[in-house]
């Protein structure tokens, strides 16, 4: 499938005017159709502030999201853009302009910070834009980030909440602080948008309401998020008054500094950007970001607060059931292309076969996760028996049509003559058996026949009995002897057709035993494989989030903050034990897997051994009734 490249933007989420969010089915059709990883960039920041230009930079066009030119806020709800990742093949970039907070004519705080969060809980970067300097004004005006302990909820929400296991889920963090003008030095040192950024950001000590309340939002911004990069844009332009027309203006109206920062932020969003991932470290896709739209919205809509871990197991569940769907359509239209070439022969029924189980159970494996029991891919297996099956069986039936075409069409002289009476005279009975004997011969020599030619064949003798008995008994040339050694070679003609249609049935249980060993081998591979791929996202997931605790604890410790680096110090040591109990729970349903997979196999298997002893073990029947004499 091509990659999804919109012209324009559209309208994700609307926000009422009385502040309830609605998901706009266009979009959602459109993110269905992307089923390559996302780079989610989302933008925030008070109303009127240019966070659509930065936008529509990252789009690689010079109009899209509106920038409005007045005191208005244009950008109502999220509007989402998605374009081709311009230095990642492979990978769509899906950004979300929000919009303005504190707009004074919603002036609405919870829904600003609803947004605020709904930002937060899609993005893979999340982009701040304010304006001037990072000053406390500024860190105060993003209070949002104080709140989002109560918008968001990280393990299921009759637990005890510890927001330090935000910073395993959170997006980086960039602050771009547009129309800077100031000289960035401390001290009277020239130092980076970074260390400007750190400046900022520094905690004071002490523990007065005044200083807590100071420190609060800084303590947020830098324990939630994993990683912050700060951009300042100088003012755009020479002349105040193109602000005001900026989607018209070419490069060469606008300042060159301004244009290099522009450059180099729109290149950190491109090559810094990871793809979204959920709690557990597996990748978003453009269907599962649209489930996470969805699904947060409502919650928010219905007053509650989104639990990340149960919102994973929701779209797993959701995810887990389009897999099988997915796994099981491939499967059906390989075995459509076996059915055209009806009856076909098993070996290429059982070589199909596993062919399109590996193939149905890697694309389950690609698209399912948190599959902790194995009951979908339980139900895939269960699914993929049932169509084999009945494939089986109709290409049995298949055989047995054409077969029966076949000796239909060879026997047709030989039942004129039954029905003329042609046999019916001295030496009938040795012509009836050459005939009989031709049209076994010719039917032999028939290919594309199918599994059950000598069922099939078997049959018709059957069926010739009492024609073989009569003429037997109407051949005047035969004495009392010859009609028992003519009957005792009809016996024995019999029993070896009998016995063939028994080795035939026994090769194809064989042939069908060693295809269910191979597939089975091959899904167990896979299993195997997802499991380890898990672990090893939960593992990187664990140390990433170490990483930045780490980080942020060494600054502490830098700058004094000793009792704050000692909480954090057990917050460290608490996330290790959570993940080496989640390591170890992933170990356990790794095993509990494994153990259902080859009781599983063990059981089919057990089956198969069954009919074949059944087969081996049944006596021989003895004909009874006179039939042809094949010689």
């Amino acid at each position: 499938m091509a990659p999804v490249s919109m012209q324009a933007p559209v309208c994700l989420i609307d926000n009422g005017t009385d502040g309830r969010m609605s998901v706009q089915q266009g979009a959602l059709q459109i993110l269905e159709q992307i089923q390559e990883p996302v780079v989610v960039v989302a933008v925030v920041g008070l109303y009127r502030t240019g966070k659509s230009f930065l936008m529509n930079r990252l789009a690689g066009k010079q109009t899209g999201f509106a920038l409005g030119s007045t005191i208005e806020s244009k950008t109502k709800g999220i509007w989402m853009w998605c374009v081709p990742h311009p230095s990642k093949p492979g990978n769509t970039i899906v950004l979300l302009d929000t919009e303005g907070l504190g707009d004074v004519d919603k002036g609405d705080p919870k829904n600003d910070t609803q947004l605020f969060s709904l930002a937060v809980l899609l993005s893979s970067s999340l982009i701040y834009n304010s304006r001037g300097t990072i000053d406390n004004r500024a860190v105060e005006e993003l209070q949002f980030v104080t709140e989002l302990a109560k918008f968001i909820k990280v393990k299921s929400c009759d637990e005890d909440e510890d927001d330090s296991e935000f910073v395993k889920f959170f997006p980086s963090f960039i602050w771009a602080v547009r129309d800077f003008t100031l000289e960035r030095k401390i001290g009277g040192k020239d130092v980076t948008e970074d260390e400007y950024l750190d400046f900022a950001l520094k905690l004071k000590d002490g523990h007065s309401k005044k200083v807590n309340d100071y420190n609060l939002p800084r303590e947020c911004i830098r324990k939630y998020f994993p990683s912050r990069k700060c951009f300042t844009f100088p003012f755009p332009t020479s002349s105040p008054e193109n602000v005001i027309r900026m989607e018209s203006l070419g490069p060469s109206e606008l300042a060159p500094a301004f244009l290099e920062v522009a450059d180099r932020f729109c290149s950190f969003v491109f090559d810094q950007s990871p793809v979204k991932q959920l709690k557990d470290g597996h990748t978003v896709d453009g269907r599962i970001l649209g489930h996470m739209v969805k699904m947060y919205v409502e919650i928010f809509s219905s007053g509650g607060v989104p639990c990340l871990e149960n919102a994973v197991v929701a779209m797993a569940q959701l995810e887990n059931e389009d897999a099988i769907k997915e796994g099981l359509e491939v499967y059906e239209s390989g075995l459509e292309q076996l059915r055209l070439y009806f009856p076909v022969d098993l070996k290429d029924i059982t070589s199909g076969h596993q062919r399109l189980t590996s193939l149905a159970t890697e694309i389950f494996m690609k698209r399912s996760f948190k599959d902790d029991d194995g009951k979908h891919m339980k139900s895939l297996e269960e699914a993929l028996d049932k169509l084999f099956s009945r494939f089986l069986l109709q290409n049995e039936e298949a055989s047995v049509l054409i077969c029966q075409e076949i000796l239909a069409g060879l026997s047709a002289p030989l039942k004129n003559k039954l029905q003329q009476g042609f046999y019916t005279k001295v030496g009938g009975y040795q012509l009836f058996c050459q005939d009989m004997e031709e049209i076994v011969v010719k039917y032999n020599s028939q290919t594309h026949r199918g599994e059950k030619a000598e069922d099939v064949l078997e049959e018709f003798m059957k069926q010739r009995r009492e024609e073989s008995a009569a003429i037997l008994q109407a051949d005047q040339s035969l004495s009392v002897k010859d009609r028992e050694i003519c009957e005792e070679r009809e016996r024995a003609v019999f029993l070896e057709q009998e016995m063939r249609s028994g080795q035939e049935a026994q090769r194809q249980l064989e042939e069908r035993m060693e295809a269910q060993r191979q597939s089975s081998e091959e899904r167990m591979r896979q299993v195997m494989d997802k499991m380890q791929q898990e672990q090893q996202q939960q593992q990187e997931e664990a140390r990433r989030a170490r990483e930045s605790m780490l980080r942020e604890q060494a600054l502490l410790l830098e700058k004094g903050f000793k009792e704050k680096a000692d909480v954090m110090t057990r917050q460290i040591e608490e996330s290790r034990r959570r993940t080496q109990e989640a390591q170890e729970a992933k170990s356990q349903e790794f095993t509990r897997l494994i153990e259902q997979q080859d009781q599983r196999h063990n059981e089919v298997m057990t089956r198969m051994k069954q009919q074949q002893e059944a087969m081996m073990n049944r006596p021989p029947r003895v004909v009874h009734t006179r039939s042809c004499c094949i010689q």
